[in-house]
Formats: structure tokens, sequence, C-alpha cells
């Protein structure tokens, strides 16, 4: 008999961590994070250390990478070896669609109106193998998970697929998906660039090929640092890039120049050149480490709280939100013809949102407060025309 669910306990407000002017409501965290306070004092001091490159030892080029590694590993029930560092989710993509295969007239399942990034590695991937986009849409009443099941056949090479989908946050239940992949034998690759850091997802239960995710979404960290999680079947594969810190004994710079052609161990040998990032690496590893501190659970928990309120406002008023969606980001379905003009009209009221397919996509974090809530809805009344709630 499997454990009680216990639903972890939220967390307690945390504006004063975030640098978000009491005049503003973001509720657009699955665009652009906003920085936390550590990390914005970590980037600057970083700045300033960067400044003097005298003070650099040779093992600043490692170390603080590794703990970055290390600390993405943690939230995603990975190891560190596992783990490479890669500057977007293309890269990571790129990677993984290197490193599978297809047989010609086989096909690679995605979502429609998935994220751009992946469409085009598969489009390509198409290209070399030979195999065939299978583009999978909902039927009225259908969740996706449901879709994707029911077009997963032995046809289906790779299954390239979301936690949530990035333009109204809707939920897909991967342990579903990826036993059913396993079953026929396809490849499994998880965008989790919606999800990592704001819900709980363990690659040891998923056992995904591949897994990637930015880091300057949910993980709150800089821009141009993401992740790869390649799994050990595929860690003696092929990197999209040959650079010299991937290489065994890079750390001795004397010995550079005696070219070696083993890699560092795992899935290091997929990290970008210039991982080490000296700028911004201590901004990620002060976000990684408020997570940590936080729990991916607690933050889920906490984030489901807010949007519940936020959905239960929006059907109230007779707008529609697409579900199941995660707890962390929801969307509001508007016409087309509203639906930039409204995301508009949000702004110039403080309100910030995301214009996303059809749906005015809203992600909050733990700087959202309860105030912020009422003035998204006030905005958004006044935008459509509406009376205000009673």
């Amino acid at each position: 008999m499997s454990a009680p669910h216990h639903r972890p306990e939220p967390l307690a407000p945390a504006r004063e961590l975030f640098d978000v002017p009491e005049d503003v409501a973001y509720f657009n965290t699955a665009s652009l994070a906003p920085t936390l306070r550590a990390g914005l004092d970590a980037g600057t001091a970083a700045l300033r250390w960067r400044a003097q490159p005298w003070r650099i030892g040779a093992g600043d080029w490692f170390g603080a990478a590794e703990e970055r590694r290390g600390l993405f590993a943690a939230l995603i029930g990975a190891g560190a070896d596992d783990i490479a560092l890669v500057p977007a989710t293309s890269y990571g993509m790129a990677v993984a669609a290197a490193n599978l295969d297809a047989a010609p007239g086989s096909r690679v399942l995605v979502l429609a109106d998935e994220y751009p990034s992946g469409i085009y590695t598969w489009w390509r991937f198409t290209e070399r193998t030979g195999a065939r986009m299978l583009t999978v849409r909902r039927e009225a009443g259908q969740s996706w998970t449901e879709a994707v099941l029911a077009a997963l056949d032995d046809s289906v090479a790779v299954v390239s697929v979301p936690q949530v989908h990035w333009t109204d946050g809707t939920w897909l239940e991967l342990e579903r998906i990826a036993e059913a992949a396993r079953g026929t034998g396809a490849a499994l690759v998880v965008d989790a660039s919606q999800s990592a850091g704001a819900v709980p997802l363990d690659v040891g239960v998923l056992r995904p090929d591949f897994l990637v995710s930015v880091g300057y979404k949910w993980l709150l960290g800089p821009f141009g640092l993401g992740y790869l999680y390649a799994a050990p079947a595929h860690q003696d594969g092929r990197p999209l890039e040959e650079n010299w810190i991937l290489r065994q004994d890079s750390q001795d710079f004397a010995a550079l120049v005696d070219y070696r052609t083993a890699y560092q161990p795992g899935a290091r040998r997929f990290d970008v050149g210039a991982r080490t990032a000296f700028e911004l690496t201590p901004m990620a590893i002060a976000a990684l480490r408020q997570l940590t501190a936080w729990t991916v659970p607690r933050i889920a928990a906490t984030l489901e709280t807010t949007t519940a309120l936020i959905a239960q406002h929006a059907r109230r008023r007779g707008l529609h939100v697409p579900g199941p969606h995660g707890p962390h980001m929801l969307g509001i379905t508007l016409p087309a013809r509203l639906q930039q003009a409204t995301a508009r009209a949000l702004e110039r009221s403080g309100v910030f949102v995301g214009a996303r397919g059809n749906a005015l996509r809203i992600s909050p974090h733990l700087h959202t407060t309860a105030h912020d809530v009422d003035r998204l809805f006030d905005a958004l009344d006044t935008a459509l025309g509406h009376p205000p709630a009673s």
C-alpha cells in the first residue's frame, strides 16, 4: 500500500525577497521571473570580482559551476553527473535530437501550439532521419494526457512533451505518458522550462531520455544559464561542440596542450563552452539555494492556492479557464481580437500578464499577494467592460 498523500504546508508570503515595487502586480513568471534580491546582491558582487581577474583562481573556473549543477540536479531527483550546463532550451533540445534516432516513416509526437524551439528542432530531426511529425490536438473535453495517450502507438519513435502547456498552463500527467512511452519503446524528451522549480519533478520516476529547462523562469535565475538532464544510457553520446573545459583533466591548465580524447564524467560532455559564466553563475546559485530552502513541493502548494483563487475569480465572471492546469500557472481564454489589447490595458494599470496562444497566461510566484489578485481583476473588469464582481 502506498503512503497516504499529505499536502505540503504552504509557504509564508515572500514579497520582500523580490525586487517588485508595491505599485506593480507581476503575473508573468512564465516569461521572465523577477530576480531575487539575493540574486541581485550575488550578481553585483560577482561583477566586482570579475572586474579584477587577478582575484580569479584556477579552481574558480569549476567550483561554482559544479555547485550550480548539483543544486539543479537535487531539485529534479538526479545526480550531478546526470546534468549538463546549457544556455537555452534550443541547445538542450539539439543535444537530445543529435543523440536520438528514428526509422524512416516513424513519428515524433509533439503537442499542437507547443513552444517553437522544440518544434524547429524536431523538424530538422525528421529531415535527417526520414521520420514524420505527429502533432497532437485535444478534442472537446479531452485533457492533454488523454490526447497524447490516444495518439501514442508503436509508430512513435520520440515523445517530446512538457509538464504544462506553455500557453495556458494546462497539465500533462507525465508519469502516465512516460510509462506509455516506455511500453511502446519511444524515447521521451521533456521540456521542463515551465515547471522545473515550481512543480515536483522526479527523473528517477519518469526516466526520461532527456529533460531540459531554462533557468530564468521558475528557477528564478539569470538569462542564459539552463540545464539538461541526460539519462545514463546517453551519457557517452556526442556533444554539439568540442570545448576545452569538458575534457578530462581540464583543471590542469598547464597541461591543456596535452590534448585528450576522454571527457569529464557523466553528462558534462554536453556542457556549453564558457559554462563558467563568472558574472551570472552566482545569481543562479543564489536562486537555486532559495528554491532548495523553500522546497519545490511547498512552492507548488503555495502557488496552487493563488492560482485557485485566480481561477475562482475568473469563472465567477464567466471567463473560461482551460483545465486541468498546473498549480503554478493558468490561462484565461479570450477572443483573439481582445487578447493583445487586454494585455496592454492591464500593463497600463501596472498589471503584467502574458498573451500566448488564445489565452492571457497568468503566472504568479511567491511575490504575489491577495492585493495583486484584486488589482488583476479590477484591471480586467475595466479592460473588458465588465461590472465589478460582487
